[in-house]
């Protein structure tokens, strides 16, 4: 018999938390209907995902108790909370590279026939959860590895899908994706809500919370601080509950505009006049495979610049060959006018190039999670802390303290796991650790997917310091709205070439959509079906 979409379909009361001295839940509560989308908001470190994990039996509370369907339940294990119905798809991909999009949706419980797993059966079935996904178009038998990050995410929403779940959560699971992934997201979450489905939501999109809430509930310290109805609040008044302080505007002033950077000069093997204003960073028809495809720009000191487009366009390839990451790269690279060869990230952070790489995704590519904080914070500068091969702990601690502090970086212990902190605090020391280089030239792919609003603040303001003290930025973000509030100039990328250059006044929604599509700047866009 069909509940009243009214009464509880889950509840949580007194649920408490803590891991040593640090508490993570204080007792909180959560009432959950069926055929809602229910938005949970707060800052990183509020609690939610612990609230979340306790609720899929990941972690165990230390008090309270939880209702789901009218019968008091705990979970030992998410494999029992699957079974009644709780699934969980989290930010961070629990894929296995190496097998395919079929193996994966059902490496739990794969369809079997006289004892063997139903190849057959398990196609047909993948195909299902993926179409019931929004991503029809990724073939079953494709290997994960060669799907890009947000394909992958939507082989996470279709391996949740595949369990048949009564409650689907979903922990910052659009992070990843592209516009046009998170439009299908968008639509499919809708139909699961017509077909009686009850929905957790985290997201500190505010623009998606928008789109799809009935009703948000903020925590804020492991507390909740209050459940509404889904606009009844004020942007303004949502964030203020998240972050316990008046909110600010979250973008820093730019300075003057100064004259638009020339394109790298052409070749020369001359040596830079002293006097000469050459670029920190240009790239003159810069090339790999068929994804770069002849860019060409230059970098001031001082200057933010933007990389826009839609996501797979080739910005965060050339941040990886700006890095010496890729082999094979065509063109010329010169900093303060001299070509260069960066062959290494090695060579790349050298002290005459003085570049460092903010990667797209902290936990893979930029943290040693189950290692202390105080060895992420130092893995970038061993170089700087060590003398004859032997680390001067005293230098080291004087380093970390410093970056701790000037980051605001929370945390109970340095030596504490860094898998431990909250997402905005990991992508704190993701930034901390080569801020202790002090380079000249930052490289950031998307930084600020998945924190929360107080912390971005926090980074926006941080940029623009950093860029204010003489440094290079290039900073390529899916997040319009960054484009416009951050950055002095955008290059808006397409197929592999940098298609527009945007300048001051000219950073506008608008022209980015147009220009990431194509279009001519300025014109008026028919329905594009892209989420803003």
């Amino acid at each position: 018999m069909l509940q009243d979409a009214e009464q509880p379909f889950f509840q949580m009361s007194g649920v408490s938390k803590s891991y040593g001295g640090a508490v993570a839940l204080d007792h909180a509560e959560l009432t959950v209907r069926r055929g809602r989308i229910h938005a949970i908001l707060g800052e990183n470190g509020a609690g939610k995902s612990t609230l979340l994990k306790v609720m899929s039996g990941v972690v165990q509370p230390d008090e309270g108790t939880m209702h789901f369907d009218g019968r008091e339940v705990s979970f030992a294990s998410p494999a029992e909370a699957n079974a009644a119905g709780i699934v969980c798809v989290y930010q961070e991909l629990s894929l296995i590279p190496d097998l395919s999009v079929a193996d994966n949706i059902f490496a739990a419980n794969p369809p079997r026939r006289f004892g063997m797993i139903d190849r057959r059966a398990q196609r047909r079935q993948a195909e299902e959860a993926l179409a019931r996904a929004g991503a029809a178009d990724i073939n079953p038998l494709a290997k994960v590895r060669d799907l890009p990050l947000s394909r992958q995410q939507m082989v996470e929403l279709a391996k949740g899908l595949a369990h048949a779940p009564r409650i689907l959560i979903l922990d910052e699971a659009t992070s990843a994706l592209t516009a046009a992934d998170v439009a299908r997201v968008i639509e499919v979450l809708k139909r699961l809500r017509e077909e009686g489905l009850a929905l957790l939501f985290i997201s500190h999109r505010m623009h998606e919370v928008k789109a799809l809430a009935d009703e948000c509930t903020v925590y804020r310290n492991g507390r909740h601080v209050m459940s509404f109805e889904a606009g009844t609040r004020s942007d303004n008044e949502v964030v203020e509950m998240m972050i316990g302080r008046k909110y600010q505007h979250a973008f820093p002033a730019k300075p003057a505009a100064k004259p638009a950077a020339k394109p790298a000069a052409e070749p020369t093997d001359q040596p830079a006049d002293a006097h000469s204003t050459a670029p920190v960073l240009a790239c003159r028809d810069l090339a790999w495979s068929d994804t770069l495809r002849g860019i060409s720009f230059s970098l001031q000191a001082g200057e933010i610049l933007g990389l826009g487009g839609l996501d797979g366009q080739g910005q965060r390839e050339l941040l990886l060959a700006l890095f010496g990451v890729l082999r094979g790269c065509a063109g010329r690279i010169e900093i303060d006018g001299k070509a260069v060869s960066i062959g290494s990230p090695t060579a790349a952070r050298a002290d005459e190039i003085g570049m460092a790489l903010i990667p797209e995704d902290r936990k893979t590519e930029g943290l040693m999670l189950p290692m202390s904080l105080r060895e992420n914070l130092s893995f970038a500068a061993l170089d700087r802390m060590s003398t004859a091969g032997i680390i001067d702990r005293d230098r080291q601690q004087l380093l970390v303290e410093r970056m701790m502090e000037l980051l605001a970086i929370k945390s109970f212990s340095v030596d504490a796991p860094v898998g431990s902190l909250s997402g905005g605090n990991q992508q704190k020391v993701v930034i901390a650790k080569w801020l202790i280089r002090q380079p000249r030239i930052l490289l950031l792919s998307d930084p600020t997917r998945g924190i929360d609003v107080g912390t971005k603040q926090e980074l926006y303001q941080l940029l623009r310091r950093l860029a204010d003290e003489g440094a290079a930025i290039l900073f390529y973000s899916t997040d319009y709205d960054e484009l416009i509030g951050c950055c002095d100039r955008v290059l808006v990328l397409y197929e592999g070439r940098i298609k527009k250059e945007l300048v001051g006044s000219a950073i506008t929604e608008q022209n980015l959509i147009a220009s990431a599509l194509d279009l001519p700047v300025g014109q008026i866009l028919p329905s594009t079906g892209v989420a803003l």
